[in-house]
């Protein structure tokens, strides 16, 4: 099983006097990344809900998002009657001093300045902190179920992109057994064009031959790209999503490919490889985003 980095999660708490939303969004990153928009009294639980993230969602660029749409009793305001005087003498001197029309809306003005209305600070209530963390793990729930659902899509298409490069391997064995015939005259042929035939040794020849079959040899590439395409099904199939796991393995299925088609020297190979590396770069582009 193997789950995406992409998701989205939320959940609801509901106090007596309020009500919490929570919304939770991840996207692909090679680390945890936790960023966090809560209101200021939930500060202090930052890293308490960091922790829990890093424990559940592993991996992954996390944004948690907190709002609070308060009741109607919930908001509670001071203000300050003794800064408001004095603010209002102040600008009323100032009115005479620089004869400015006296039918001046001070209290709209004495509202919007520092410090007269400020919210009460609210104290945070550990009875509900409990209750709002019920409701943050229901969101990672949410989030990780989000995950479940996009690495199932995903494991989709690489089975289906692994089956693909395992039937073209599979078409390069025709081919193959015609390269070396081909390679077997070509250099008779040549011999033939620089010596006569009496003086070619034989044995020699034979020797120089299957050196250089050898060195254009494939078979240990196609068995090894085999194998890992097989070892690549495996880990699809694990428990725990392995990401980086996957990635090392379509790593070495690259390496192999590539050196069929370097020592391919053989259009109708290099064609195949050509497809089989299209194949394998959609693999390796969808892979940065599994856990």
């Amino acid at each position: 099983m193997i789950k995406s980095m992409t998701g989205f999660g939320k959940a609801k708490c509901e106090l007596p006097d309020k009500t919490i939303n929570i919304e939770l969004k991840s996207l692909n990153s090679k680390q945890l990344d936790v960023f966090s928009k809560i209101p200021a009294i939930y500060k202090v639980k930052d890293l308490e809900m960091r922790a829990v993230i890093a424990n559940k969602l592993e991996r992954g660029k996390v944004e948690i998002v907190m709002s609070i749409d308060a009741g109607e009793d919930a908001s509670k305001f001071s203000l300050n009657k003794k800064l408001a005087r004095k603010y209002y003498d102040e600008l009323r001197f100032l009115s005479k001093e620089l004869d400015h029309d006296n039918n001046t809306d001070y209290l709209s003005i004495l509202i919007r300045m520092p410090d007269v209305l400020s919210q009460e600070r609210e104290e945070l209530n550990e009875n509900e902190w409990e209750m709002i963390k019920l409701s943050f793990n229901e969101a990672i729930v949410d989030l990780d179920n989000f995950r479940i659902q996009e690495g199932k899509s995903l494991e989709v298409d690489f089975i289906k992109r692994n089956s693909l490069i395992i039937e073209l391997l599979k078409q390069i064995d025709p081919f193959e057994s015609v390269r070396i015939d081909d390679l077997r005259f070509r250099i008779k042929k040549d011999l033939k064009q620089i010596v006569e035939d009496n003086k070619v040794d034989k044995n020699r020849f034979e020797q120089e031959l299957l050196y250089y079959i050898e060195k254009l040899d494939i078979t240990e590439e196609k068995v090894r790209l085999g194998q890992h395409c097989e070892y690549f099904i495996e880990t699809l199939n694990e428990k725990q999503s392995s990401g980086k796991k996957l990635g090392f393995i379509s790593q070495e299925m690259g390496r192999e490919i590539n050196t069929i088609g370097s020592k391919a020297n053989d259009v109708n190979i290099q064609r195949i490889v050509v497809q089989m590396k299209d194949e394998l770069e959609k693999i390796k582009e969808q892979l940065s985003n599994v856990l």
